[in-house]
Protein backbone atom coordinates (compact mmCIF):
# COMPACT_ATOMS: atom_id res chain seq x y z
CA UNK A 1 0.00 0.00 0.00
CA UNK A 2 1.21 3.28 -0.40
CA UNK A 3 2.94 5.54 1.87
CA UNK A 4 0.67 4.36 4.80
CA UNK A 5 0.72 1.27 6.61
CA UNK A 6 -1.24 -1.84 5.03
CA UNK A 7 -4.53 -2.75 7.03
CA UNK A 8 -4.56 0.32 8.98
CA UNK A 9 -8.12 2.23 8.05
CA UNK A 10 -9.68 -1.46 8.88
CA UNK A 11 -7.70 -1.80 12.04
CA UNK A 12 -8.94 1.79 12.64
CA UNK A 13 -12.90 0.29 11.93
CA UNK A 14 -12.68 -2.49 13.79
CA UNK A 15 -10.84 -0.80 16.99
CA UNK A 16 -11.01 2.80 17.15
CA UNK A 17 -14.24 4.08 14.97
CA UNK A 18 -17.12 4.94 17.12
CA UNK A 19 -19.79 1.98 18.11
CA UNK A 20 -23.03 4.57 16.36
CA UNK A 21 -19.94 4.66 13.03
CA UNK A 22 -19.17 1.18 12.94
CA UNK A 23 -23.30 0.23 13.18
CA UNK A 24 -24.22 2.30 10.03
CA UNK A 25 -21.44 0.90 7.73
CA UNK A 26 -22.37 -2.35 8.80
CA UNK A 27 -25.92 -2.41 8.56
CA UNK A 28 -26.53 -0.60 5.74
CA UNK A 29 -27.51 -1.66 2.10
CA UNK A 30 -25.80 -1.24 -1.06
CA UNK A 31 -26.96 2.51 -2.19
CA UNK A 32 -27.93 3.24 1.11
CA UNK A 33 -26.67 6.81 2.05
CA UNK A 34 -24.85 6.28 5.77
CA UNK A 35 -25.59 9.74 6.66
CA UNK A 36 -28.74 9.64 9.26
CA UNK A 37 -29.00 13.55 8.34
CA UNK A 38 -28.58 13.24 4.78
CA UNK A 39 -31.60 14.35 3.00
CA UNK A 40 -32.21 11.41 0.60
CA UNK A 41 -32.34 8.19 1.90
CA UNK A 42 -30.36 6.36 -0.83
CA UNK A 43 -27.84 7.43 -3.27
CA UNK A 44 -28.83 8.78 -6.74
CA UNK A 45 -29.93 6.26 -9.50
CA UNK A 46 -27.38 6.02 -12.22
CA UNK A 47 -29.64 6.43 -14.82
CA UNK A 48 -31.17 10.05 -13.93
CA UNK A 49 -27.49 11.33 -12.78
CA UNK A 50 -25.81 10.56 -16.47
CA UNK A 51 -29.26 11.94 -18.22
CA UNK A 52 -28.29 15.28 -16.06
CA UNK A 53 -24.83 14.81 -16.56
CA UNK A 54 -24.54 15.18 -20.14
CA UNK A 55 -26.83 18.08 -20.33
CA UNK A 56 -24.36 19.51 -18.00
CA UNK A 57 -21.33 18.96 -19.87
CA UNK A 58 -22.55 20.60 -23.15
CA UNK A 59 -23.05 23.54 -21.05
CA UNK A 60 -19.59 23.51 -19.86
CA UNK A 61 -17.58 23.26 -23.20
CA UNK A 62 -19.94 26.42 -24.51
CA UNK A 63 -18.87 27.76 -21.01
CA UNK A 64 -15.05 27.29 -21.70
CA UNK A 65 -15.84 28.59 -25.48
CA UNK A 66 -16.76 31.64 -23.80
CA UNK A 67 -14.17 31.90 -21.46
CA UNK A 68 -11.43 31.57 -23.89
CA UNK A 69 -13.02 33.83 -26.73
CA UNK A 70 -13.64 36.64 -23.70
CA UNK A 71 -10.90 36.50 -21.96
CA UNK A 72 -12.69 35.72 -18.53
CA UNK A 73 -10.42 34.12 -15.93
CA UNK A 74 -11.85 31.57 -13.69
CA UNK A 75 -10.58 30.19 -10.39
CA UNK A 76 -12.00 27.14 -8.62
CA UNK A 77 -11.52 26.33 -5.22
CA UNK A 78 -12.69 22.76 -3.80
CA UNK A 79 -11.39 21.93 -0.21
CA UNK A 80 -13.38 19.63 1.81
CA UNK A 81 -12.97 16.58 4.37
CA UNK A 82 -10.90 13.83 3.20
CA UNK A 83 -12.54 11.57 0.49
CA UNK A 84 -15.21 14.04 0.55
CA UNK A 85 -14.94 13.39 -3.74
CA UNK A 86 -13.09 16.71 -4.30
CA UNK A 87 -10.89 14.83 -7.21
CA UNK A 88 -13.80 12.97 -8.53
CA UNK A 89 -16.10 16.19 -8.96
CA UNK A 90 -12.98 18.45 -10.65
CA UNK A 91 -13.03 15.31 -13.23
CA UNK A 92 -16.46 15.67 -14.08
CA UNK A 93 -15.75 19.41 -14.63
CA UNK A 94 -12.91 18.90 -17.02
CA UNK A 95 -14.04 15.88 -18.61
CA UNK A 96 -14.76 17.13 -21.94
CA UNK A 97 -13.01 20.63 -21.44
CA UNK A 98 -9.98 21.66 -23.92
CA UNK A 99 -7.14 20.78 -21.07
CA UNK A 100 -4.83 23.82 -22.49
CA UNK A 101 -7.33 25.94 -21.08
CA UNK A 102 -8.69 23.77 -17.83
CA UNK A 103 -5.81 23.38 -15.33
CA UNK A 104 -5.73 21.46 -12.66
CA UNK A 105 -4.03 22.91 -9.68
CA UNK A 106 -2.52 19.94 -6.50
CA UNK A 107 0.15 21.29 -5.32
CA UNK A 108 2.22 19.13 -2.79
CA UNK A 109 3.55 19.81 0.70
CA UNK A 110 5.70 23.02 0.41
CA UNK A 111 9.70 22.76 0.27
CA UNK A 112 11.88 24.47 2.68
CA UNK A 113 12.20 27.50 0.52
CA UNK A 114 8.31 28.08 -0.10
CA UNK A 115 8.19 27.82 3.56
CA UNK A 116 10.55 30.48 4.12
CA UNK A 117 8.32 32.58 1.50
CA UNK A 118 4.70 34.52 2.14
CA UNK A 119 2.40 32.05 2.81
CA UNK A 120 0.43 32.68 -0.75
CA UNK A 121 3.46 33.36 -2.87
CA UNK A 122 3.34 29.56 -4.05
CA UNK A 123 -0.40 29.68 -5.21
CA UNK A 124 -0.22 33.02 -7.11
CA UNK A 125 1.95 31.62 -10.41
CA UNK A 126 -1.15 29.03 -10.29
CA UNK A 127 -4.22 31.77 -11.18
CA UNK A 128 -6.06 31.87 -13.76
CA UNK A 129 -4.55 34.18 -17.24
CA UNK A 130 -7.07 35.38 -19.68
CA UNK A 131 -8.83 32.19 -21.18
CA UNK A 132 -8.16 29.87 -18.51
CA UNK A 133 -10.26 27.93 -16.06
CA UNK A 134 -7.94 26.71 -13.05
CA UNK A 135 -9.37 23.80 -10.78
CA UNK A 136 -7.31 23.87 -7.36
CA UNK A 137 -7.29 20.57 -5.54
CA UNK A 138 -7.23 22.04 -2.01
CA UNK A 139 -5.84 25.62 -1.66
CA UNK A 140 -4.36 28.07 0.68
CA UNK A 141 -7.25 27.11 3.35
CA UNK A 142 -5.07 24.49 3.93
CA UNK A 143 -3.54 26.70 6.71
CA UNK A 144 -6.83 27.35 7.81
CA UNK A 145 -7.90 23.41 8.78
CA UNK A 146 -5.15 20.83 7.72
CA UNK A 147 -2.23 22.43 9.15
CA UNK A 148 -4.32 23.75 12.26
CA UNK A 149 -5.22 20.61 13.24
CA UNK A 150 -1.77 18.71 12.98
CA UNK A 151 -0.04 21.51 14.31
CA UNK A 152 2.19 22.42 10.74
CA UNK A 153 1.80 26.23 11.77
CA UNK A 154 1.59 28.30 14.52
CA UNK A 155 -1.87 30.17 15.89
CA UNK A 156 0.16 33.31 15.13
CA UNK A 157 0.95 31.83 11.11
CA UNK A 158 -2.95 30.66 11.24
CA UNK A 159 -4.13 34.21 12.43
CA UNK A 160 -1.84 36.14 10.06
CA UNK A 161 -3.53 33.72 7.31
CA UNK A 162 -7.04 34.74 8.11
CA UNK A 163 -5.85 39.03 8.28
CA UNK A 164 -4.79 38.47 4.78
CA UNK A 165 -7.38 35.85 2.81
CA UNK A 166 -10.23 38.07 2.81
CA UNK A 167 -8.50 41.18 0.98
CA UNK A 168 -6.40 38.68 -1.43
CA UNK A 169 -9.45 37.29 -2.82
CA UNK A 170 -11.25 40.62 -2.70
CA UNK A 171 -8.32 41.94 -4.98
CA UNK A 172 -8.79 38.77 -7.02
CA UNK A 173 -12.48 39.41 -7.43
CA UNK A 174 -11.86 43.18 -8.39
CA UNK A 175 -9.71 42.11 -10.62
CA UNK A 176 -11.71 40.45 -12.91
CA UNK A 177 -10.93 37.00 -11.60
CA UNK A 178 -14.82 34.34 -11.38
CA UNK A 179 -13.76 33.01 -7.43
CA UNK A 180 -15.79 29.84 -6.55
CA UNK A 181 -15.05 28.31 -3.54
CA UNK A 182 -16.11 24.87 -2.73
CA UNK A 183 -16.53 23.06 0.37
CA UNK A 184 -17.46 19.36 0.00
CA UNK A 185 -18.50 17.77 3.16
CA UNK A 186 -18.90 14.10 4.22
CA UNK A 187 -20.42 11.85 6.91
CA UNK A 188 -18.34 10.55 9.09
CA UNK A 189 -19.06 6.89 8.29
CA UNK A 190 -19.34 7.60 5.20
CA UNK A 191 -15.52 8.87 4.92
CA UNK A 192 -14.54 5.46 6.52
CA UNK A 193 -16.09 3.63 4.21
CA UNK A 194 -14.83 5.40 1.46
CA UNK A 195 -11.15 4.93 2.86
CA UNK A 196 -11.96 1.26 3.31
CA UNK A 197 -12.38 0.77 -0.27
CA UNK A 198 -9.40 2.66 -1.07
CA UNK A 199 -7.43 0.45 1.21
CA UNK A 200 -8.60 -2.66 -0.31
CA UNK A 201 -8.01 -1.27 -4.21
CA UNK A 202 -5.08 -1.50 -5.69
CA UNK A 203 -5.84 1.26 -8.32
CA UNK A 204 -6.93 3.51 -5.42
CA UNK A 205 -4.37 2.64 -2.58
CA UNK A 206 -2.41 5.87 -3.92
CA UNK A 207 -5.06 8.05 -2.76
CA UNK A 208 -4.45 7.42 1.51
CA UNK A 209 -1.46 9.01 2.63
CA UNK A 210 -0.77 9.01 6.97
CA UNK A 211 -2.43 12.24 7.23
CA UNK A 212 -6.09 10.42 5.77
CA UNK A 213 -5.28 7.26 8.74
CA UNK A 214 -4.37 10.09 11.37
CA UNK A 215 -7.05 12.37 10.34
CA UNK A 216 -9.52 9.51 11.97
CA UNK A 217 -9.26 10.18 15.19
CA UNK A 218 -9.22 14.22 14.82
CA UNK A 219 -12.75 14.27 13.72
CA UNK A 220 -13.97 16.88 16.18
CA UNK A 221 -10.62 18.64 15.97
CA UNK A 222 -11.49 18.95 11.88
CA UNK A 223 -14.99 20.29 12.70
CA UNK A 224 -13.66 22.63 14.87
CA UNK A 225 -11.22 23.85 12.63
CA UNK A 226 -13.42 24.23 9.73
CA UNK A 227 -16.41 25.67 11.33
CA UNK A 228 -13.76 28.67 11.96
CA UNK A 229 -11.96 28.99 8.91
CA UNK A 230 -16.10 28.83 6.95
CA UNK A 231 -17.53 31.17 9.05
CA UNK A 232 -14.08 33.50 9.13
CA UNK A 233 -13.85 33.70 5.20
CA UNK A 234 -17.52 33.54 3.92
CA UNK A 235 -17.95 37.13 2.26
CA UNK A 236 -20.49 38.00 -0.52
CA UNK A 237 -17.53 38.89 -2.32
CA UNK A 238 -16.27 35.16 -2.37
CA UNK A 239 -18.60 32.87 -0.34
CA UNK A 240 -18.36 29.58 0.22
CA UNK A 241 -20.58 26.87 -1.38
CA UNK A 242 -20.84 24.09 1.05
CA UNK A 243 -22.13 21.00 -0.61
CA UNK A 244 -23.29 18.31 1.14
CA UNK A 245 -21.24 14.62 -0.60
CA UNK A 246 -22.49 11.40 0.46
CA UNK A 247 -23.80 11.33 -2.65
CA UNK A 248 -21.18 11.56 -4.80
CA UNK A 249 -23.48 12.40 -7.93
CA UNK A 250 -25.54 14.63 -6.31
CA UNK A 251 -22.68 16.55 -5.12
CA UNK A 252 -21.09 16.60 -8.87
CA UNK A 253 -24.34 18.17 -10.46
CA UNK A 254 -24.58 20.39 -7.68
CA UNK A 255 -21.16 21.87 -8.08
CA UNK A 256 -21.32 22.28 -11.93
CA UNK A 257 -24.71 23.61 -11.61
CA UNK A 258 -23.88 26.42 -9.43
CA UNK A 259 -20.85 27.66 -11.87
CA UNK A 260 -23.02 27.48 -14.76
CA UNK A 261 -25.58 29.48 -13.23
CA UNK A 262 -23.30 31.97 -11.77
CA UNK A 263 -21.40 32.70 -15.03
CA UNK A 264 -23.25 34.77 -18.38
CA UNK A 265 -21.62 32.52 -20.97
CA UNK A 266 -22.98 33.28 -24.18
CA UNK A 267 -25.80 30.49 -25.75
CA UNK A 268 -26.83 29.88 -22.48
CA UNK A 269 -29.83 27.66 -21.76
CA UNK A 270 -31.02 27.65 -18.47
CA UNK A 271 -33.75 25.15 -18.87
CA UNK A 272 -30.87 22.42 -19.72
CA UNK A 273 -28.87 23.68 -15.97
CA UNK A 274 -31.88 22.15 -13.85
CA UNK A 275 -32.16 24.02 -10.33
CA UNK A 276 -29.53 23.61 -7.56
CA UNK A 277 -30.79 21.19 -4.86
CA UNK A 278 -30.65 23.38 -2.13
CA UNK A 279 -31.21 20.18 0.46
CA UNK A 280 -27.27 19.86 0.32
CA UNK A 281 -26.18 22.79 -1.25
CA UNK A 282 -25.86 26.27 0.07
CA UNK A 283 -23.84 28.68 2.33
CA UNK A 284 -22.12 27.95 4.94
CA UNK A 285 -24.89 27.34 7.58
CA UNK A 286 -25.62 23.53 6.34
CA UNK A 287 -21.60 22.46 6.45
CA UNK A 288 -22.08 20.46 9.61
CA UNK A 289 -25.89 18.89 8.80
Amino acid sequence: MARSEKGSIEKYYRKGAPKSVREEIKNANKGDILNPTYPYPEKMKSSDYQDQMDALQIELVKMQSWVKETGQRVAIIFEGRDAAGKGGTIKRFRENLNPRGARNVALSKPSDTERSQWYFQRYIPHLPAAGEIVFFDRSWYNRGVVENVFGFCTPKERERFFRQVLPLETGLVDDGIHLFKFWLNVGRAEQLNRFLARETDPLKQWKLSPIDVAGLDKWDAYTQSISETLTRSHTDSSPWTIIRSDDKKRARLSAIRTVLHALDYEEKKTKNLGSIDRKICGGPVIWDA
